[in-house]
């Protein structure tokens, strides 16, 4: 066990001693603050890196990552990440980035017991609730995974629109989006779904706030 911990220094030192002869300034204009453009809401597999699967670079993307790519109203993480992404690092767009074979969503779609993880999988069993009808007539279950990956990604976009943090930041003219992305790991593809939202297009009118521009 402690020689595959030591091998994670082994390989950081050798990534640091490349990085740095590809590119002596990186670390030292890292160092002098961050300022990207994309917030990652996406989910904690360890197959499904930010970075290497957009092809950016450390202080391109602020991410935040979760059992299945949440947005819940009463995660104080999410919305604190949420919160200091838009307000202070300044992001322009916030990508939900789900998953083909997720886990978490695949284990949501049965009823089997797991542990404390099932009070976070009521949340993903709702919009699967809120979308049985298409969903359970989807007979063969890996398509029917596929296709719940990809309703729960717009549901959640859908719930990043309905924060006050989201409304807010559209209030006050900030320009910023909100997209939802479908990761395949059989390909290493990332797939558009074609649910951007922003200040122009934002039509959920019984969650629309009614937010004072600051002056």
């Amino acid at each position: 066990m402690i020689r595959a911990y030591n091998q994670l220094f082994e390989n950081n030192k050798k990534w640091a001693e490349e990085t740095t002869k590809e590119n002596p300034e990186f670390f030292s204009t890292l160092a002098k603050g961050q300022a990207p453009k994309f917030l990652w809401i996406g989910c904690s597999d360890s197959r499904v890196p930010a970075n290497q699967l957009t092809g950016t670079q450390p202080g391109d993307i602020f991410v935040h990552r979760n059992i299945a790519n949440m947005v819940i109203h009463t995660d104080i993480s999410m919305l604190s990440v949420l919160d200091y992404s838009v307000n202070v690092l300044g992001v322009e767009h916030i990508l939900v980035c789900g998953h083909y074979g997720c886990g978490g969503v695949i284990t949501a779609m049965g009823n089997k017991q797991v542990g404390l993880i099932d009070n976070w999988l009521r949340h993903i069993k709702d919009v699967y609730r809120l979308h049985a009808q298409e969903l359970n007539a989807i007979e063969d279950l890996k398509l029917r995974a596929d296709r719940f990956v990809e309703i729960n990604v717009q549901e959640q976009v859908r719930d990043l629109a309905k924060t006050t943090i989201v409304q807010t930041a559209w209030a006050n003219g900030k320009p910023l989006q909100v997209h939802g992305v479908v990761y395949d790991i059989g390909n290493g593809i990332l797939k558009d779904m074609d649910v951007t939202i922003d200040a122009s297009n934002y039509a959920d009118d019984v969650y629309r706030l009614d937010i004072p521009h600051l002056v």
